[in-house]
């Protein structure tokens, strides 16, 4: 092992803003905030997510390839339907694609994530 996961950063044209459409998909909470950069995670001393702002962003086409994924989360639910609905609520879009176990949306930001069950 060379070294441990310490965080993934995402860039985005409101650190604030997408930080919170996170902390309530994920249950997490802020434990970081610089004004651009913006951190969540279940602790301080816990690997996190760090919302990192960007002058000139251009957000994911996807499907299309002309700009790509650029990264995407996978996130475990219960119930797709239920997982769905709330994401939606949050401010999420439903994108194409999916499949019996999972669901593909995008953030406020316009990155791509998924809704995946077992």
């Amino acid at each position: 092992m060379i070294g441990t996961w310490h965080g993934l950063i995402i860039d985005c044209p409101d650190p604030h803003a997408l930080s919170a459409f996170y902390r309530q998909v994920l249950g997490m909470v802020q434990v970081q905030d610089d004004g651009d950069w913006v951190v969540i995670g279940t602790g301080p001393d816990q690997p996190g997510i760090a919302f990192q702002q960007a002058e000139v962003y251009m957000p994911s086409t996807w499907p299309d390839p002309s700009i790509p994924q650029q990264m995407h989360l996978d996130i475990k639910v219960g119930s797709l339907d239920e997982g769905e609905r709330q994401v939606l609520e949050l401010g999420a879009r439903r994108l194409e694609g999916g499949g019996e176990t999972f669901r593909v949306f995008a953030d406020p930001a316009g990155h791509p994530f998924c809704l995946v069950t077992e």
